[in-house]
């Protein structure tokens, strides 16, 4: 097959990417190539996406059995691609975000016809409003789309509700035993994939005609607390972390940046059922529990110094909380 990936050097897609070249499938990367993290045996094409006419040059005349679109937020990103890739693709797949489930949810299982609905964060409100331009155009003009959800993905960087993402800062601070802060009492039930999981169920989706005009959710089947998942990464640093339990108003009063990602997301109890993707892609199952991801993902940051980047504005945050709290 040939695929081309829109992005393609996120956290998630890189891993992807891999798994893809390791089954001898044509990948082309297409972004500004800002990034040096290019996985081996992929073919770069170089191009502002925001550009529709650099965009469309770097395209030329190729034509594409998958595209991938990593990095649609809006709409407009949408339509960009609506324009660009009709008649170009065999299937075009966007990334959504499980976030777009109604919240507060209804039932804490949360299945595909599970309703969108988030008045809490813009972000899951845009990926909706991208699904719901997707779904229109599929019904009215035949454009072959998949909707794909994944939830909290993890792997180079640690799955976290607090404490930073992509960087080395809460790790940091269960080293030096100083408090970490979990949201609210750390009981509500959370699902967290390892990315490799996740583009196995991906790419089982590639090239199949049946899933064209469906939507999937694609997660592990573990279900852990987030005091599991806190205290799981402070085992597997060797060291007992210093949890301070504060309720999510408490936090998002003192930090209102928190509101969308714990209002609209991660302070509610999330366990999907994964019975469509396991339909659809015979044999799919998750296979990295978190116990063993999580010491891949530190190890990763071990074997790279240059990754154990300390976000001082991250610690403040957290510290103004914490001090909050305190008083």
């Amino acid at each position: 097959m040939r695929i081309l990936f829109i992005g393609g050097t996120g956290f998630i897609s890189t891993a992807v990417s891999r798994l893809v070249v390791a089954k001898g499938w044509e990948l082309f990367l297409l972004n500004r190539g800002q990034r040096k993290s290019n996985p081996p045996g992929c073919r770069r094409l170089v191009a502002n996406v925001q550009d529709a006419q650099e965009f469309r040059a770097a395209l030329g005349d190729l034509h594409f059995d998958v595209v991938v679109d990593w990095i649609a937020y809006a709409p407009a990103d949408i339509e960009r691609d609506l324009a660009l890739f009709k008649g170009r693709a065999g299937q075009f797949i966007f990334i959504s975000s499980a976030s777009v489930y109604q919240k507060p949810p209804s039932h804490y299982l949360i299945t595909e016809s599970t309703p969108l609905h988030n008045p809490f964060w813009e972000y899951s409100r845009n990926k909706i409003a991208c699904e719901d331009r997707l779904t229109r155009a599929y019904r009215e003009e035949g454009f072959p789309m998949t909707i794909v959800r994944p939830s909290l993905t993890y792997d180079p960087q640690l799955p976290l509700a607090l404490g930073g993402w992509g960087c080395y800062t809460l790790c940091d601070r269960l080293k030096k035993s100083r408090p970490i802060i979990v949201h609210g009492d750390g009981t509500s039930l959370w699902v967290v994939t390892h990315a490799e999981d996740f583009g196995r169920g991906l790419i089982g989706l590639f090239g199949n005609p049946a899933a064209i005009g469906h939507a999937f959710q694609i997660t592990s089947d573990e279900v852990l607390t987030w005091n599991q998942i806190y205290g799981t990464i402070a085992e597997a640093l060797g060291v007992e972390a210093r949890v301070v339990h504060i309720p999510t108003d408490f936090i998002i009063q003192v930090a209102p940046n928190f509101a969308g990602t714990l209002l609209g997301d991660k302070s509610w109890s999330a366990v999907f059922d994964n019975s469509k993707i396991k339909t659809w892609v015979p044999g799919f199952q998750c296979a990295i529990p978190f116990r063993e991801g999580v010491r891949r993902t530190l190890a990763g940051f071990d074997a790279d110094p240059a990754r154990r980047r300390v976000d001082e504005a991250v610690n403040k945050q957290l510290d103004t909380i914490l001090e909050a709290w305190g008083r």
